[in-house]
Formats: structure tokens, C-alpha cells, sequence
């Protein structure tokens, strides 16, 4: 464990002079970036210029969505075997390459749906691989004291990278149309490629051999998170959240440019809107939970959430409206940074180096997998029932992880854990005995029985 001198002398420390942790942060922000542009493009070109049905559209966000569900497990497991900054860099690059063929083929009037399915294919799979890395990385980068600080500065950032996304993407489809907007995407995997080669700081030692098998490792990885309650609920609840606003998201950009009437300029001002809001909840989520415990912050973030959703569901075209809805988005995104930041961090800081990848890639696998159904059951919905009753479903659906969350101890936790202990020195190898899963801060369990419990039942 990190000594009490040395954690306050890097508490401390300012994160904006960490030349590495700049380079990290540069080159993500340039990414989410562009994959604002992205959300903002795509659903424009879809839908306002391929003519894509309901069904159509359900179908591309099942695409897209389907690689992190299957891949997301290997990911982590390789992550963890090999070099996170490497496998970063070639996520990146795959993505340019198989983004820049959609305005290629709109350019010669071929651009069809059936490219965008692949594109969204061959993109999930190559982000699945960039973020498996990149998150887990960050804890390698920064002390341990520093991993909140650091995700609500790297939540804030991609707040304002998300806003400036959107509202740059609204001004490139209106100036150049939707499908040459991508090429600002392409840009920003470029940048997000070099930013991260130009990380010097080096990657905890691998002590597993080369030899085991990727099954073994992923096994290891599920064991690890399910073994510490802490990791397990905070897992359900993300899994359970991304369910319900998969359906959402599936079906949101359909209401609001066809049903609502929404045009492609006011449709990125909305989402730039709901981004600040992200940024909001990122920057105050250390002093939210300094003041009220970073469990019933977020107990108090999941029950508002569900609320955010009632000016979409009751919403008519016009300009109040859209106003009403992008406050809403804005309130919505700031109780998710508070939140998400919130049990990242402490995901990360109970969890051991040498576990980071996988236990990431096992809450990205349940979240991820919960999305593709969301969207294939958002299709349904949409075209039986219609679009507003399938988003009343979703927005009942958020009730979901706030149950989970409300019935477990981890609602009480009254101040940020602690790291887990220094593993024991190896043992000789002939008293060496089989390879087991480590647990997840077995001793810290005993330390933050108060935190964890407080007067929980």
C-alpha cells in the first residue's frame, strides 16, 4: 500500500503537469471528440438521407453494439497479457481506416445501409479493443490517491470534448452533409493514435506466463469480480442501466428528428447540452462525495434519472420542448458523470494491477451484452406498440438498477475505500502452490466495514 506521506504528497500534486497523464487525456478527448460527430452524423445520414426505417435503425445499433459483447472479455484478458498502449493504437487505426470508407462511397453515390452495418461491426470490434486498454490503463498512470481526482477531470474533459463534438458535427453536416462530417472522426482516431505511442511511462510487469490460455485468464477475471461485492453490485447496476437506456437510445434520435421534428443543427445543440450536464456531474462527484458518501450519491443519482426521462415522453414539436428536453438531458447527464465517475474510481481503486483489464471488460461484457438485446427489443417495440410507448418501457426499465443498488450495503458507503494490501513477496518454488484467483482486497474488507455498511442492514 502506498504510505500515508507519500498518498498525501501525491494528492497534492497537480494532475495538469503529469506529461503522461496529458498525453492520455489529449488523445481520449480527441476521440470522444469524434465520435461525437459520429452520434451527431450517423443517425442524420440514416435516417434523413438513406430513408431507414424503424426496424433498420434497431438493427444498426444492434450491429454496432454486437462486438463488445462478444469480444469484450478477450479484450481485457489481452490487455492484461500484452501492451495496453499498443492494443490502444491499433483500435484507433483499424477504426480510421473502416470509418473513411463511408464518405469514400457517398463521394461515388454508393453508400448504402449494408455499409454501415459493417462499418458498425468492424468499428465495435476495434473500440471494444482501444477501450478495454485505455481504461485500465489509467490507473497505471497516476497514484492511486489520484484515481478520482483523475476520472472526474477525465469525465469533465470528455464532457466538453463530447459538447464541442456534437456542435462541430451539427456545423460539418450542415456545411459539408453527414457522411463527409465522419471525416472528423477519422482526424481524431489519427490523434488519439499518436497521442497515446508518445506515453512514456511504463506498464506493471506481467507475472503470469506466457503459456496460459486466454480461457484460464478470462475465467480468472469473472471469479475476481464476482468474489467482492462491491465490484459485483456496481457491475449489475451498470449492466441493468445500459439495458434500459440501450432501448432509449435506440429509439431517441428517431423521435426527436421524425416524430418531434426535430432539424440536424437543433438535434447537436441538444446533445451538446446533455454533455455539459456530464461534465457537471464529473467535476462535482469528488465534492458530492466527500459530503454525502459516494453511495448515497449515487443512490441518489439512479432515483433521478428515470425522472429525466418524463419531457421526452410527454414532449410535442416545438421550440419549449426542445428546450424542456435538452434541460432534461442536461440533468439526466450530470446525475450519470456524478455517478459513473463515482464507482469507476472506486472499481479502481479496489482492484489489483495485475486484474484492471479484466475487471473492466467483465462489467463492459454485461453492459455491452445488455445493450444489442435493448436495441433489438427497442425495434420490436418501436414497430409493434410505436416509439413513445417502447420509450415508456425504457424509462421503467431505469427502475431496475436502482433496486439492485438499493438493496445492497454498498448504498451506505460513506467515504471512498481504500487500496487493497501489497500481495505477499512469492513464496520458494518448491513451497510454491497452485496458481489462484487473487482476491479483491480481501484485507480491505475488514477495514471498510463501516464505510461499506454503515447502518445498513
Amino acid at each position: 500500500m502506498t504510505p500515508r506521506g507519500a498518498a498525501s504528497s501525491a494528492a497534492n500534486t497537480s494532475l495538469w503537469r503529469h506529461q503522461d497523464f496529458r498525453r492520455y487525456l489529449t488523445g481520449q478527448a480527441a476521440s470522444v471528440t469524434g465520435s461525437s460527430i459520429t452520434q451527431m452524423a450517423l443517425p442524420v445520414l440514416a435516417v434523413l438521407h438513406l430513408d431507414a426505417t424503424t426496424a433498420q435503425v434497431a438493427w444498426l445499433v444492434f450491429l454496432g453494439q454486437l462486438p463488445p459483447a462478444l469480444l469484450a472479455l478477450h479484450a481485457g484478458a489481452l490487455a492484461d497479457r500484452h501492451s495496453k498502449r499498443r492494443q490502444m493504437i491499433t483500435g484507433d487505426l483499424v477504426s480510421a481506416a473502416v470509418l473513411v470508407t463511408v464518405p469514400v462511397a457517398a463521394a461515388l453515390g454508393a453508400l448504402t445501409l449494408t455499409q454501415l452495418m459493417i462499418v458498425a461491426v468492424v468499428q465495435g470490434a476495434a473500440g471494444v479493443l482501444h477501450d478495454a486498454a485505455a481504461i485500465s490503463l489509467l490507473p497505471s498512470l497516476v497514484d492511486r490517491s489520484l484515481i478520482q481526482r483523475s476520472n472526474s477531470r477525465v469525465g469533465a474533459l470528455f464532457a466538453a470534448a463530447a459538447t464541442a463534438g456534437s456542435s462541430l458535427g451539427a456545423a460539418l453536416t450542415a456545411l459539408l452533409g453527414p457522411a463527409r462530417a465522419l471525416l472528423g472522426d477519422v482526424a481524431s482516431y489519427l490523434i488519439s493514435a499518436v497521442c497515446t505511442a508518445r506515453i512514456q511511462t511504463t506498464e506493471p510487469a506481467r507475472a503470469r506466463p506466457d503459456n496460459r490460455r486466454l480461457r484460464a485468464e478470462i475465467g480468472e477475471g469473472l471469479r475476481y469480480v464476482r468474489s467482492d461485492d462491491r465490484l459485483w453490485t456496481l457491475t449489475l447496476v451498470n449492466a441493468t442501466t445500459s439495458f434500459a437506456l440501450g432501448l432509449l437510445n435506440t429509439l431517441w434520435a428517431l423521435y426527436l428528428l421524425r416524430s418531434l421534428a426535430m432539424n440536424a443543427t437543433t438535434f447537436g445543440v441538444v446533445l451538446g447540452i446533455g454533455a455539459l450536464g456530464a461534465g457537471a456531474g464529473a467535476l462535482t462527484a469528488p465534492a458530492l462525495a466527500r459530503r454525502n458518501g459516494p453511495g448515497p450519491m449515487m443512490l441518489a443519482a439512479l432515483a433521478i434519472t428515470p425522472l429525466t426521462q418524463l419531457p421526452l415522453l410527454l414532449a410535442s414539436p416545438g421550440h419549449v420542448w426542445q428546450i424542456t428536453i435538452g434541460a432534461a438531458l442536461f440533468l439526466q447527464l450530470a446525475c450519470a458523470g456524478a455517478a459513473g465517475t463515482t464507482q469507476r474510481s472506486i472499481r479502481q481503486i479496489v482492484t489489483t494491477a495485475g486484474m484492471q483489464a479484466r475487471m473492466q471488460a467483465v462489467s463492459t461484457w454485461l453492459t455491452s451484452g445488455a445493450r444489442p438485446m435493448a436495441a433489438l427489443l427497442a425495434g420490436a417495440l418501436g414497430t409493434w406498440i410505436g416509439v413513445r410507448p417502447a420509450l415508456t418501457a425504457g424509462t421503467l426499465l431505469l427502475l431496475v438498477p436502482l433496486v439492485v443498488f438499493a438493496r445492497s450495503p454498498i448504498r451506505a458507503l460513506g467515504q471512498m475505500p481504500d487500496p487493497p494490501a501489497a500481495p505477499p513477496p512469492p513464496a520458494p518454488a518448491d513451497q510454491a502452490s497452485a496458481l489462484a484467483v487473487p482476491s479483491p482486497a480481501h484485507t480491505a474488507d475488514l477495514r471498510h466495514g463501516r464505510a461499506r455498511g454503515g447502518g445498513a442492514s
